[in-house]
């Protein structure tokens, strides 16, 4: 019962539409009426400006960090965390932040909620990630290219031998990323037709 409570708990920390409150706070009614019609910090940057990504993307990272502390405290037993509850609350706070509750199931497409859940559950395979994020947005300016890139990354960092990454971690660390992929359908198909926007690119309010 205690591994059920601390999943729901997760998945409502990573439903929490930082996104969209924050839009809100700066005069965007409804972010979601702009641009590509998600939450995440891309859009908000594109409609909003700098200051509000910002903090959208610090808040999403955070909520996804929290959620996998507060799984792994809600779910504990006797004799420490379970595993695979830990895991789960990893992906339960992606899914809540790409289908929320608080938004009739619609929301952002989970990289910086994945982040902040990643970072507390598999660490040492996010850092190449992240360098990979870097390289290819900086290079390309293609934000989502950057982060379907490190969405794959973070499996296959996991799997790196000396990271000694318990099964639970590496499979939710490979249902996280193909989420966020999967997430990117609409930006994938952009990218082979040539029209997806770069970084820079901003819609106006």
């Amino acid at each position: 019962m205690s591994g059920i409570l601390a999943i729901g708990a997760a998945y409502l920390i990573g439903a929490v539409p930082i996104g969209f409150l924050i839009g809100r706070a700066f005069g965007v009614a409804d972010i979601r009426r702009h641009g590509s019609g998600t939450i995440g910090a891309t859009n908000v940057l594109r409609t909003a400006g700098r200051l509000p990504a910002i903090l959208t993307l610090a808040g999403d990272i955070a909520k996804g960090y929290l959620a996998v502390v507060a799984g792994a405290a809600l779910g504990a037993n006797p004799s420490g965390s379970d595993a695979w509850v830990v895991a789960a609350s990893a992906v339960a706070a992606v899914i809540g932040n790409c289908w929320s509750v608080f938004l009739g199931f619609r929301g952002g497409k989970g990289v910086a909620t994945g982040l902040g859940a990643l970072l507390r559950l598999v660490p040492p395979a996010v850092l190449p990630a992240a360098l990979v994020w870097l390289v290819v947005a900086i290079s390309s300016r293609y934000v989502s290219l950057a982060s379907i890139l490190a969405a794959a990354c973070v499996p296959l960092g996991a799997l790196l031998p000396g990271t000694h990454t318990p099964t639970p971690s590496v499979i939710a660390a490979f249902a996280v990323g193909a989420i966020v992929v999967a997430r990117h359908h609409a930006n994938i198909t952009r990218l082979l037709a040539g029209r997806e926007p770069k970084l820079g690119h901003r819609h106006s309010a």
